[in-house]
């Protein structure tokens, strides 16, 4: 279960705000962002702020109702047992205030992002074309009802928070290979991830549903995993090859804007003219000193409020290296692109 955890959820799985390939989170970051350089260093940010700042309080409670409350029968209520009898008044009055905005927030959020999804990128684009928009604005708000329903018939089958997180990644289990590769793999299309987030969807239900899996213990989540997972690569895998690529013209324009790098792009790069595509090299070192920065920036925190002095000074000298690492070898963006000199003028940013 350990190795499943470490070694695959990162990039097997889909996960709010942790999605392989990058998400809304992320994305959000990138575009109130100055320049391309400014917005890696600001999802940088995010990331040491999201995973090492973060957390600490909630485990802190975590901890404290570990001491108050020792044999809670639901772990999961020690959060908000803390917060009726340490809290003062007001500021239980403030913590109502704040679950009651986060719960409809994201409520909201992800309603209208669900039927975002199911009219522009599935309704419009292949069953109703050449609709009004009155029609479409009538599809949204059925596909919004929709959406809201069936998260009601999940919701009401959820037993606890860390079955709902498992069920989450059990369902999107496969599908981070294909939000990944579309950046550095050329033949990603569409259908590319469209079967594999039904192939993981269909297989997970399949697992717990039929041969009644269950994702709440250690073994029925690391088995729901594992033949989720190979499962849905061989069923994208083989629609990305059974099925025809993205048009030239969408994947040259793609490759302009995008600019992406690595061996996976060369036939586009080819087409276009352009005889140095990158190395993704130079990523791969800042990506890894990235991410022991943030690990031991995390470890730092909790050993520094624990009093451990030395392990964390450890922490923070690993940490320290990293990040110094990562900013003498950031550049922030691709390398000038060297066009072929007998190439058709491209007008290609630099």
């Amino acid at each position: 279960m350990f190795l499943v955890y470490i070694g695959m959820n990162w990039w097997a799985s889909w996960s709010p705000g942790a999605e392989p390939g990058g998400g809304g989170y992320v994305a959000q970051r990138i575009f109130s962002s100055r320049s391309e350089k400014d917005s890696l260093l600001a999802t940088l940010w995010f990331n040491v702020a999201h995973y090492a700042l973060r957390p600490w309080p909630w485990i802190l409670v975590a901890l404290c109702s570990m001491v108050l409350y020792p044999k809670l029968e639901d772990p999961e209520s020690g959060y908000v047992r803390v917060m009726i009898d340490v809290l003062p008044p007001v500021w239980r009055g403030f913590m109502i205030a704040a679950f009651a905005a986060a719960y409809m927030s994201t409520i909201a959020t992800h309603l209208n992002w669900g039927a975002s999804y199911l009219i522009n990128d599935f309704y419009k684009r292949f069953l109703q074309r050449d609709r009004t928009e009155a029609h479409y604005v009538w599809a949204s708000r059925v596909a919004t009802v929709l959406v809201m329903f069936l998260a009601g018939i999940v919701t009401v089958n959820l037993t606890s928070i860390e079955g709902a997180w498992k069920l989450l990644l059990a369902i999107g289990a496969g599908t981070g290979p294909v939000y990944l590769l579309r950046w550095y793999w050329w033949r990603i299309n569409a259908w590319s991830e469209v079967s594999a987030m039904i192939g993981a969807l269909v297989v997970s239900l399949f697992l717990q549903g039929v041969l009644k899996l269950d994702v709440d213990k250690p073994d029925g989540f690391v088995i729901t995993m594992l033949i989720t997972v190979i499962t849905t690569s061989i069923i994208w895998v083989s629609a990305t090859y059974l099925t025809q690529p993205e048009s030239p013209a969408v994947l040259d324009k793609f490759y302009r804007k995008v600019r992406p790098e690595g061996p996976g792009w060369k036939p586009v790069a080819a087409r276009l003219g352009i005889l140095n595509t990158g190395s993704l090299w130079p990523a791969a070192i800042n990506w890894v000193c990235g991410v022991i920065l943030v690990y031991c920036a995390l470890f730092a925190v909790g050993k520094l409020i624990f009093k451990e002095w030395l392990v964390a000074g450890i922490f923070l000298g690993v940490g320290l290296v990293a990040g110094i690492i990562l900013m003498k070898t950031f550049t922030g963006f691709s390398a000038d692109y060297v066009e072929d000199p007998d190439a058709e003028a491209l007008n290609l940013p630099n």
